[in-house]
């Protein structure tokens, strides 16, 4: 099995009932969860340390994600600072059963590689830098 590409994150969940708001819709909140665990993960990838979130700069709704969908995370780190990276991140759903799959949700991260006391630590650089 070969070492995961760690410039994307791919995540998949199905959503269930107790993920939903009243309208029968992904809460948005569970849906900011799920996107800041695709960046975090994608970013601590490329740092090769811990991370945290500094910022979420702009998240856009584009369509509600009905609940028995399945949504797939997927975050690229698209910048590297010297210990900081911006991730975005795209939601996108689908129907079981059905090819069709729709971008719902897109948005963008700002993390921060820190080192075993929580301070900011550099990054290596990679060669896709």
């Amino acid at each position: 099995m070969t070492a995961p590409d760690p410039s994307e994150t791919r995540l998949v969940e199905i959503v269930f009932p107790e993920q939903a708001n009243h309208y029968g819709t992904l809460f948005g909140g569970t849906a900011l969860n799920l996107m800041s665990k695709a960046a975090a993960i994608a970013a601590a990838r490329r740092a090769g340390c811990s991370v945290v979130m500094a910022s979420s700069d702009k998240v856009d709704f584009h369509s509600p994600v009905m609940v028995g969908q399945v949504v797939e995370l997927c975050a690229r780190v698209v910048r590297v600072g010297r210990s900081s990276m911006t991730v975005k991140v795209d939601v996108l759903a689908e129907t079981l059963g059905k090819s069709e799959r729709k971008l719902t949700m897109r948005g963008s991260f700002e993390m921060v590689a820190v080192d075993a006391d929580g301070r900011p630590t550099p990054i290596a650089s990679a060669a896709a830098d």
